[in-house]
């Protein structure tokens, strides 16, 4: 089963997610302050990620961490590449499962947007043969969606990008 989560960019998840939040949190580049939540609506939220397969979205946050500290390292550091090539290694095995924290955090956020019966409505309607369906079939609209609309920026841009010309030639410069 794919993940509408495994077709979008980690990168382009988390600002979607950031623009979703208060504005005062996004200006302090921090999420929300997350109420507590009971156990049965973590779990409900837990199964809804799971079906929707999000793991896959975090389940290399950590090596790319690593990697990513080890390159910052490294450009300061020429001389010490080996050794810290080395030392990627073990930081990553001493680290290897800290991913799951996200989830957590998912799950979070979602028994604060959801109460627990829609979470236990959701996780029942994504049982269903219908809501199956949206799990296998929405990532594939979501890429073509992504598709179409990147085509149609690219042909706008053309657009504007002429009218810019022809406006300039009213003015007699040519661009």
């Amino acid at each position: 089963m794919k993940s509408v989560f495994g077709i979008l960019p980690a990168a382009g998840f988390v600002l979607a997610m950031a623009l979703t939040g208060p504005v005062a949190a996004q200006q302090q580049g921090q999420p929300p302050a997350l109420k507590p939540a009971s156990a049965a609506c973590m779990a409900s939220a837990r199964e809804i990620l799971s079906m929707k397969n999000a793991a896959a979205m975090y389940a290399n946050a950590v090596p790319g961490i690593v990697q990513q500290a080890k390159q910052t390292l490294i450009s300061a550091n020429l001389n010490y590449q080996k050794d810290l090539d080395e030392v990627a290694v073990v930081v990553a095995q001493t680290f290897a499962g800290k991913e799951k924290e996200i989830g957590e955090q998912m799950a979070q956020i979602y028994c604060n947007e959801f109460s627990d019966q829609e979470l236990k409505d959701l996780v029942t309607f994504y049982k269903s043969p219908l809501g199956q369906k949206l799990l296998n079939a929405e990532p594939k609209a979501i890429q073509l969606s992504m598709m179409a609309m990147n085509q149609w920026a690219s042909n706008f841009a053309d657009t504007v990008t002429n009218q810019f010309r022809a406006e300039m030639r009213k003015r007699g410069k040519q661009i």
